[in-house]
């Protein structure tokens, strides 16, 4: 595995929706660094990426509530381990769990082991709410897949907030968990 600074130069093979990421993070002047590898769908699967970027790969959970009529983001620390009833009380939802497949392509265009929050790129009317768990944002630096799970992204967490999600017209709300 090696590090790369930014896009791909040969793009040939690679999946629409990976291209269409760096696309957008160039045209939001945002710098990045970027690792190709076998395919990820754990963040276990992280570890060697993780070690490359000197940071921890962001665990990005696709949830939703009982009656799949709310859609939720997860961010969170990789070795963070997920209490569902914490983030139930914190955003006053009764019940969360896992949303499925299809619900993860139609309104994120991404697919299991490769949730991202790039996919919000896809969220065009704003279906998914992004939670952002507080020790994330402390981070100089954020880790994710560019909607595919074969790359990883490497970004500074202030270009996060502060151009991505404005860019895609999202907003975020901080949990603890």
């Amino acid at each position: 595995m090696e590090l790369f600074h930014g896009r791909p130069a040969d793009v040939s093979g690679r999946a629409q929706r990976e291209i269409v990421t760096y696309d957008l993070l160039d045209a939001l002047g945002i710098v990045y660094d970027r690792a190709d590898h076998e395919a990820a769908m754990t963040i276990d699967d992280c570890k060697g990426v993780d070690e490359l970027f000197g940071i921890e790969i962001c665990k990005n959970l696709f949830l939703c509530n009982r009656q799949k009529t709310e859609f939720y983001l997860l961010l969170m620390p990789g070795k963070k381990k997920f209490v569902t009833k914490d983030l139930c009380h914190q955003i006053g939802s009764p019940r969360l769990s896992f949303a499925d497949e299809s619900h993860m392509v139609e309104y994120l265009d991404i697919h299991p082991g490769a949730v991202s929050i790039m996919g919000l790129m896809n969220d065009k009317e704003n279906q998914v709410q992004l939670l952002i768990d507080r020790d994330v944002i402390k981070e100089e630096y954020f880790g994710c897949h560019p909607c595919v799970n074969t790359s990883s992204l490497r970004l500074r967490t202030e270009d996060v907030l502060e151009k991505f999600l404005p860019g895609v017209h999202h907003t975020y709300r901080l949990v603890d968990l």
